[in-house]
């Protein structure tokens, strides 16, 4: 692999401003961005309050954002949409759950919860195979450090919603998608700034894995990633607003940063291409609030960088 310390920089655009709680209200934090097809954006706010919107969608052309879903407890910090049937699904960090949703937000249901081998999950991001079943990243240990991995990967059957450990005694995983040939994933690991590619066969069961890539974090640590139609890997931070960009071979392409006039922000959670196009767009939130802003992608943008 190869970081090239002087790396090319594309600079973000602004595109809205989402919320403006402030930090002395529990603050906000974006994740998860999805691009519905209809000109609106789905997102998450991980720490929105019972009651205001968790479940967001914002309009691009005007700005407007609508509030699809909240209830009294669930900390969600993805939202994925199923090719199987349509439906949204949101990861419940705290609560262990997976819920779905219509695309408006109604019809709340709880597609999975419990323990996994008698263990709870904490459930962060979703990729999604060609059938529908889910690959979850369980970042179970977030807080540990990381020589006291306990993460796991974890697949869910589309139709059964049972479960089964792909991969676990990782350093709390979380950003997780296919790779381009769908034969294995990218598993970006929180406790360790480093992304992982583990090989699957036509089962689901792991075949191999390996450390893909090595982060310089600093302060920073890896959070959700995406790949495009080039099968580019696009990783984001928590602690820094920006993303990094690297070839399938590993090699350092661009860093996505905010221009120099941006309001505090600290920390590029996600991000999603519009299909077929490379228009993309990432959530950005800090003490000035939540946003959305917007740059070029390397490829065209496909499923696994447009909700899993």
């Amino acid at each position: 692999m190869t970081i090239r310390q002087n790396v090319e920089t594309q600079v973000a655009r602004p595109v809205a401003q989402v919320t403006d709680r402030p930090e002395s209200s529990g603050g906000t934090l974006l994740e998860a961005p999805v691009l519905d097809g209809e000109g609106g954006l789905w997102l998450v706010d991980v720490r929105g309050p019972a009651g205001e919107g968790k479940l967001l969608r914002l309009e691009l052309d005007s700005g407007t954002t609508t509030s699809l879903f909240t209830d009294d407890s669930g900390a969600y910090t993805s939202v994925q949409q199923s090719p199987a049937d349509g439906r949204l699904y949101l990861t419940d960090f705290l609560g262990g759950r997976v819920v779905s949703v219509d695309r408006d937000g109604s019809d709340p249901q709880v597609f999975f919860e419990g323990p996994v081998d008698g263990i709870a999950m904490s459930p962060d991001d979703i990729a999604f195979d060609d059938d529908g079943n889910m690959y979850i990243s369980d970042s179970h240990g977030m807080s540990a450090p990381h020589w006291a991995s306990s993460g796991r990967v974890v697949r869910l059957d589309h139709a059964t919603a049972a479960a089964t450990v792909v991969a676990d005694r990782l350093p709390a995983p979380n950003g997780i998608s296919f790779d381009l040939a769908r034969t294995g994933l990218w598993v970006s690991m929180y406790n360790a700034n480093r992304i992982d590619h583990i090989g699957l066969d036509a089962d689901g069961r792991m075949t191999s894995a390996h450390v893909a890539m090595t982060l310089n974090g600093g302060h920073g640590r890896v959070d959700s990633n995406a790949v495009d139609g080039n099968g580019n890997i696009y990783q984001a931070w928590e602690g820094k607003a920006q993303l990094d960009v690297f070839a399938p071979d590993g090699d350092h392409l661009v860093r996505i940063v905010l221009p120099d006039d941006a309001p505090e922000l600290t920390l590029a959670t996600n991000m999603a291409i519009e299909p077929g196009g490379r228009r993309a767009y990432m959530t950005v939130s800090g003490p000035a609030g939540g946003f959305i802003y917007s740059f070029d992608a390397l490829g065209d943008g496909i499923r696994q960088s447009n909700g899993g």
